[in-house]
């Protein structure tokens, strides 16, 4: 314990030195450098965020969690205590604006989003029943509900009469997911729907066929595709989501996309990228039953955050509902 500690301090003081001789050298302090030579997007905005909550500043430290209203004289005073001034240095206010008002428009979506988790369902809400219903005419546009309480709601993958129940894990954010995925891209969600109650098998290749024996290849052309609970699957997705956004992996997608601070909307446009993206590789593995959901859930989670661990990647979904999201 002892060695590592001594390590930490070796290395910050190392860092410390180094980040010294750099300004010395070319002129700047680290922020230029970073703004200067990284282009816009995640690899810049991340770095400026690990520059200023590492700086032994606390006002660099408590500019990463300043009101949005604050960012513009957040900058001014860091150009002062960096001696920069703003008239020669015009485009490294504009550069630090916006990493901040993503930064900070983060640090705010994940407190809006915990709000939405947290708030139960409930049934005297006469807004959250009205959603609810929403939901149910967006996926079955054409076949009425019959009645509040009903066995209907399985067909769109709830597991009893009353959905009210399925949301207990992630409250109203999944409901809020749900009904935004099938009002803004309803061909899309009503399809997934259908392919989920009437899976079908996914051709198998050439080189698939040659591994299997025959009775493994006979029982294979007698299974049948196995499908899921659309609805469910949909609160699950909500989970990661929910769980990729709090532990940061998200920044990627988000700082590549949102040119200022990230919204719920661009949130729950990424869960209807993660829902198409999910449904295609359920299909894609072909599990033999539904208790390998778990199993394919967790490839498909490690999937996604390997994607995210590339500094340039966008979750950029090509559907109706992601006609909002602007690239950097």
């Amino acid at each position: 314990m002892l060695i590592q500690v001594c390590l930490y301090f070796y290395c910050t003081f190392l860092w410390r030195c180094l980040k010294f001789v750099m300004r010395k050298l070319t002129g700047r302090c680290e922020l230029q450098r970073i703004c200067y030579n990284t282009k816009p997007g995640a690899s810049r905005t991340m770095k400026i965020e690990t520059s200023l909550r590492d700086s032994k500043s606390k006002l660099l430290q408590t500019s990463v969690s300043v009101h949005p209203d604050a960012i513009e004289k957040t900058i001014d005073d860091i150009m002062e205590l960096k001696k920069i001034n703003p008239d020669i240095n015009p485009q490294l206010g504009i550069s630090l604006q916006a990493c901040l008002l993503q930064i900070v428009g983060y640090r705010n979506l994940i407190a809006d989003v915990e709000k939405l988790r947290r708030e139960p369902y409930d049934s005297d809400n006469p807004q959250h029943e009205e959603m609810l219903l929403k939901l149910w005419k967006f996926l079955k546009p054409n076949t009425p509900l019959e009645s509040r309480i009903s066995k209907q709601w399985c067909e769109i993958g709830f597991q009893g009469d009353d959905p009210k129940t399925d949301f207990r894990g992630m409250g109203l954010l999944g409901l809020y997911n749900l009904q935004y995925f099938a009002e803004r891209d309803a061909a899309a969600a009503q399809q997934v729907l259908s392919d989920s109650l009437h899976p079908k098998c996914r051709d198998i290749t050439k080189e698939e066929i040659s591994k299997f024996s025959k009775a493994d290849w006979e029982k294979k052309r007698m299974d049948k595709a196995i499908g899921y609970s659309f609805a469910i699957v949909g609160i699950n997705i909500t989970d990661l989501a929910y769980n990729l956004l709090v532990s940061g992996a998200l920044k990627t997608h988000f700082y590549n996309i949102a040119p200022e601070a990230p919204t719920l909307s661009h949130f729950q446009q990424t869960f209807c990228y993660l829902m198409h993206e999910f449904h295609k590789f359920w299909i894609e593995e072909d599990p033999m039953d539904i208790m390998e959901f778990n199993r394919v859930r967790e490839k498909f989670r490690k999937r996604i955050i390997k994607q995210l661990q590339n500094p340039d990647m966008a979750l950029c979904p090509h559907f109706a509902a992601s006609e909002g999201l602007i690239n950097m």
